[in-house]
């Protein structure tokens, strides 16, 4: 018997020199054996799972096979015995060699394919084409297409649109989350994420997250565990902005996800299987446009703006409506007024080519009762009066303006410009938070210079005003017409001659927007306690340049001591500041607020914060792994809720690592953060 066996293993070993065996072909005991072997020898090197580390090459995989195929597997037995393990040759019998050979053979008849990286080289980790894993999109079995009442008045359950609902508020009406179990909150899921600027809105409709990353990647996710179901990656055209800013929001709209990208286009994607059904190219990357803002539904047309206006082209910036089905541009409406236009002299003399800005940074909101869309444009550029060859009382139309847009036909209803010729980057582009209130249906918006106008959205006419914040822009500000009047040095100011503004060009108020708390008819306005000096510089008038053309240095506001950080309570009753909360850490997501009378909001401290929108106490928090970014949200399903909020890089770094420097911040930790609470 012993003969026999004697020429029997040999006989196996040869045999796997021909081709790999099926496994119930090898000796069940050998197999065992040899694993227990390989264990105790091999795998500090090697590892438990044959992938390899950096002391030793992978022992499986397909470039495995290759390699000792093409030599021959009783080569790999030789080469084993004599220098193996390293420093120990000849260690073991030629028995236990034989059944670790074996072993490793049959590792490799099972998984002979790409799902197994080799770490041989340490290197490799660093390399995105290394990391790949061989993941394969599955499909949504069941999804019922959204319908536009599901968008105009949403399951209380779900996240449809960029704030929720469709007029901006940013509330939800769930109330398993209160202020008297928030104690309770605890972590569900989290989820890395791809690099990048981290501003984004997942939405969830029927148990299903729809997540944005950085670099125009969707994923669909099982939002009760994070579960990913498929995924999509933009592909980009050389030479375009791959990484070139935030995605804030999607839309969903029947079985469609609507994805404005970097490179200018808007394109959609079957729900249920994440495929590309159209895209559309709005503009030209390489005339500097891109997008950081998505589309809204409104009325069944697929609304979006567009940025990166500020160089000299030929035609400026604009608003466009999509046919869902299939991209089709239906309209597209121009912020900025063409010599020829009704408004074209409110630009002076300038010409078309050098009539910039008029940005579009933030999505819009939608009436559907007046069928009207909402949306703020950005200052004109250069920032300086002076530096774009015009004056104060030139007031640039349709620049820093609301605009109240049909969007069926594009045309626009009424505009109010909010400060004419803005002259120190105090753009008015943000959140349109519509309210309705005592038979009126109001419209509340809030710039850099921190002032909150709150105005009739039927008509556009000014009714009130509110200064969230102090500051030292305005000479004059009539609170009975909404005129506001720069103190003479910013009035007359010219190139090259500098001045300071309380506050500075990143805020007062920024790009974190409000939410507005049902409960107690109140804004939650997340705030930023800065300065800055400015200098205006010239700019040569060119098709191609353009630009800012002014330098800014910002600063902590006088007298705050070191608490920049500001979150603040407006009664919309009597439009007077209810409560504020000051820190330290700024906060750099939007403000969430439920009907559980709590409003969520996160900081550069990394912190999740849980505030009682009543009363203003801090009353729950967590820390994450790095600051807080983005526009958090909250859903439930199967009677849990859940709150999400991402983390990571953003816009503010450079500013945060000046203004904040003993706050430490990770250089990277893009992620999403699931919390839930049941009831």
């Amino acid at each position: 018997m012993k003969n026999i066996n004697k020429y029997i293993l040999p006989l196996i070993i040869l045999l796997f020199s021909i081709q790999l065996l099926d496994p119930k072909e090898v000796l069940t005991q050998d197999i065992t054996s040899g694993e227990s072997q390989y264990e105790e020898f091999c795998s500090d090197c090697h590892s438990l799972t044959l992938r390899g580390t950096a002391h030793g090459s992978s022992l499986i995989g397909k470039q495995f096979i290759e390699k000792w195929e093409k030599r021959g597997f009783q080569s790999l037995f030789d080469y084993t015995k004599e220098s193996m393990p390293p420093g120990q040759q000849g260690l073991l019998s030629d028995k236990s060699y034989k059944k670790i050979h074996n072993y490793i053979l049959t590792s490799n008849n099972k998984k002979t394919d790409d799902s197994w990286v080799a770490f041989s080289d340490p290197s490799t980790i660093d390399q995105p084409n290394e990391r790949k894993t061989n993941f394969k999109n599955k499909v949504i079995k069941s999804f019922k297409n959204i319908s536009l009442e599901d968008i105009n008045n949403p399951p209380s359950s779900d996240w449809l649109s960029w704030r929720r609902t469709i007029d901006g508020q940013g509330f939800s009406p769930l109330k398993i989350i209160n202020t008297e179990n928030i104690k309770d909150l605890k972590l569900s899921w989290s989820l890395s994420m791809n690099e990048g600027s981290n501003q984004v809105t997942p939405l969830v409709s029927q148990g299903i997250m729809f997540l944005t990353n950085p670099g125009n990647i969707i994923q669909a996710l099982d939002a009760r565990n994070g579960e990913l179901i498929w995924e999509y990656s933009y592909p980009f055209p050389k030479g375009s902005r791959t990484l070139g800013g935030p995605t804030r929001n999607i839309a969903i709209y029947e079985d469609k996800i609507f994805m404005a990208t970097y490179d200018a286009s808007l394109i959609a994607l079957d729900v249920k299987t994440g495929k590309l059904i159209w895209k559309t190219k709005k503009a030209n990357f390489k005339d500097g446009y891109t997008h950081t803002s998505g589309p809204i539904v409104a009325n069944g047309v697929i609304v979006s703006g567009i940025n990166g206006c500020e160089r000299y082209i030929e035609d400026g910036c604009f608003i466009t409506g999509h046919d869902p089905d299939n991209g089709k541009e239906l309209w597209r409406t121009s912020t900025i007024a063409n010599p020829e236009d009704e408004y074209g002299d409110t630009w002076g003399n300038t010409d078309k080519v050098f009539r910039a800005g008029g940005d579009t940074w933030i999505p819009g909101s939608y009436d559907p009762d007046l069928n009207l869309f909402f949306i703020g444009t950005s200052q004109a550029k250069p920032w300086v009066a002076d530096s774009r060859g015009m004056t104060t009382k030139d007031s640039a139309l349709y620049t820093n303006s609301t605009l109240a847009i049909n969007p069926n036909s594009g045309k626009i209803d009424w505009f109010y410009q909010h400060i004419p010729g803005e002259t120190i980057d105090m753009e008015v582009g943000f959140e349109r938070v519509l309210v309705n209130y005592k038979n009126q249906k109001l419209l509340y918006t809030i710039g850099k210079d921190g002032i909150l106008w709150k105005m009739d959205r039927t008509n556009g006419k000014f009714i009130s005003l509110l200064e969230t914040v102090d500051q030292n822009i305005y000479e004059e500000i009539n609170y009975k017409t909404g005129k506001l009047k720069y103190r003479d040095d910013i009035l007359n100011s010219k190139i090259n001659k500098s001045f300071s503004v309380c506050p500075g060009i990143y805020g007062g108020h920024n790009w974190q927007a409000v939410s507005y708390d049902k409960k107690n008819n109140s804004l939650i306005i997340p705030l930023h306690q800065l300065c800055a000096d400015m200098v205006g510089r010239e700019v040569e008038k060119k098709v191609g340049f353009g630009g800012f053309g002014a330098d800014s240095r910002s600063y902590e506001k006088p007298g705050t001591n070191g608490k920049i950080g500001q979150l603040l309570s407006v009664d919309l009753n009597e439009m007077k500041i209810k409560w504020s909360h000051e820190q330290e850490a700024m906060f750099l997501t939007s403000s969430l607020t439920t009907d559980g009378g709590i409003t969520f909001i996160g900081d550069l401290d990394r912190y999740l914060n849980a505030f009682d929108s009543n009363s203003g106490e801090l009353i729950w928090k967590t820390r994450l792994s790095s600051a807080l970014h983005g526009f958090p949200i909250t859903y439930s399903i199967d009677n849990k809720q859940y709150v999400a909020v991402t983390t990571g890089m953003g816009v503010f770094r450079a500013l945060t690592s000046l203004v904040s420097p003993q706050i430490y911040q990770p250089d990277n930790g893009n992620a999403i953060y699931v919390f839930e609470l049941e009831g």
